[in-house]
């Protein structure tokens, strides 16, 4: 069970603070509305969490902005929340109400608002699953105590006087950039682990940097992030990858235990030396690729960002490099075939993790194809081995050049210079061929029908290897004339004979 939580200890909110908030506040008359409903009958009503947080955000940075999807926290209980949403709410749903949470969506000039509001709660904890044991609150502070952290512990009264609460310095803690409990750090990540996941987060959405005791209870108590599930774990992971600089909540990740235990091929490459000797170690040097990758991803208009598939393969390309490790004469380290190993590790991670099987498949051939491009060498490639490199990456072609290119981390400007140039140089090949033949689609020179017509076939394994063996002639060669194609066929349909 949880300690007894501390008294509180935030201090008071400035005026000019309340003031901006309320300000804020006012700006949303779903929120107005839904205060006077709630105040009308008697009942407390405040805006609260990451609403809260956001919000002021946003007022410390000059904006006007409300938060689009509300967390509202009330001493009314459900069914009384249910009531007074009657005849104002477009819809309700009570899918969360066993946990005292009554969700609504509320139209207002025809966008739509969606709310969540939750009884006070004073939760419990059994230690061992993240499932409390739901108690109602008897006060706005009981229900803020159990939150995750301060800068999410705040609320603001839908009531006519729209007081900011802060019992626990959170807003000192968000001006600070500091990210802090409302009590204990180890009993906090001890009611539920996940928490420890979204401090990282935290780090790379809010800028925050951690206090000692967080930092120090989530490396002693890594190990508890085993209680939580693959898709919660995945869900959190993504949402950190997906901000805008995500290096140093990663660093934390890894640092305090937590890949260890979600994601140990990461936390793995530490140890790993590069070939070169241009880094500390594979671990930074796939940071730095990662940091790469989304600025070309951010300069890219049409490639769409943030791109979770180019993260997750800039982040673990070189995943294979432990297993593949040798030292050779010299001093070298070698890693060969690392891409294949790669792949198969990104495979089985990201299954265990539950992304999606689209997710996998990507990143797994991004991993797999990221070294080809070092074939090249100096453009010796024929137009056989440009077609070859563009089919297997298929549509995703933009994001291999973006992965390529972000692999280049040396600190050699003449290498990276020629790297660079080299690339350049695949890539007009590439838009050169592709103003010849369709690249991105390269297709045998005869349909299925043909196939069979010519050599006399009914559908089957047959027609198949045919085509099989027409698309590995149409990459070698390129587009043929219908008639050398069919004379190319017939030859080898003869030499199966």
């Amino acid at each position: 069970m949880s300690a007894t939580p501390p008294p509180p200890t935030g201090e008071p909110v400035p005026p000019a603070v309340q003031e901006t908030v309320r300000e804020l506040v006012d700006l949303s008359p779903v929120l107005t509305e839904l205060g006077e409903r709630f105040s009308a009958a008697g009942f407390e009503a405040h805006l609260v969490g990451g609403s809260v947080r956001d919000a002021l955000l946003s007022a410390e940075s000059g904006g006007r902005q409300v938060p689009g999807d509300l967390d509202v926290t009330t001493d009314a209980r459900p069914e009384q929340v249910l009531e007074l949403l009657r005849g104002w709410a477009g819809s309700t749903w009570n899918t969360g109400i066993e946990f005292g949470t009554v969700g609504a969506e509320v139209h207002h000039q025809g966008t739509p608002v969606r709310l969540e509001i939750t009884t006070f709660r004073a939760d419990r904890y059994d230690r061992e699953s993240r499932n409390p044991q739901v108690a109602w609150g008897e006060s706005l502070v009981d229900d803020l105590i159990r939150r995750d952290f301060t800068v999410n512990a705040m609320a603001v009264s839908l009531g006519p006087d729209r007081t900011v609460t802060d019992p626990f310095g959170g807003l000192g803690d968000l001006l600070a950039r500091r990210l802090r409990t409302p009590g204990s750090a180890v009993d906090s990540f001890a009611d539920d682990p996940l928490r420890m996941l979204r401090a990282v987060r935290f780090v790379a959405q809010l800028g925050l940097t951690p206090v000692d005791e967080v930092v120090e209870a989530m490396t002693a108590m890594s190990g508890e992030l085993a209680r939580i599930t693959p898709e919660r774990v995945q869900v959190e992971l993504s949402k950190t990858l997906l901000q805008d600089s995500p290096r140093a909540a990663l660093e934390l990740f890894v640092a305090t235990g937590l890949a260890d235990v979600v994601l140990p091929e990461l936390s793995a490459l530490r140890m790993e030396i590069d070939e070169h000797h241009q880094h500390k170690d594979v671990y930074h040097h796939s940071l730095t690729v990662l940091d790469q990758a989304i600025v070309l991803e951010k300069a890219d208009p049409d490639g769409g960002s943030p791109d979770l598939v180019l993260r997750l393969a800039a982040l673990l390309h070189d995943i294979g490099k432990p297993a593949t490790r040798r030292h050779e004469p010299g001093g070298r380290v070698s890693f060969h075939h690392h891409e294949v190993v790669g792949a198969k590790l990104v495979k089985k991670r990201l299954t265990a993790l539950r992304y999606p099987k689209d997710v996998i498949e990507a990143v797994a051939r991004l991993t797999f194809l990221h070294l080809r491009f070092h074939g090249y060498g100096r453009g010796e490639w024929t137009d056989s081995a440009v077609r070859r490199y563009v089919t297997d990456a298929g549509d995703l072609l933009p994001r291999l050049h973006k992965l390529v290119r972000s692999d280049s981390t040396t600190r050699n400007r003449k290498r990276a210079a020629a790297l660079s140039a080299t690339y350049d140089s695949l890539e007009r090949r590439i838009a050169e061929l592709s103003e010849l033949e369709n690249l991105a689609r390269v297709r045998p020179d005869l349909d299925g029908n043909a196939i069979m017509e010519l050599l006399g076939l009914q559908p089957g394994p047959d027609v198949g290897a045919a085509w099989r063996f027409l698309k590995e002639l149409r990459l070698e060669r390129g587009p043929l004339p219908r008639e050398d194609a069919e004379a190319a066929l017939l030859d080898w349909w003869r030499t199966r004979a």
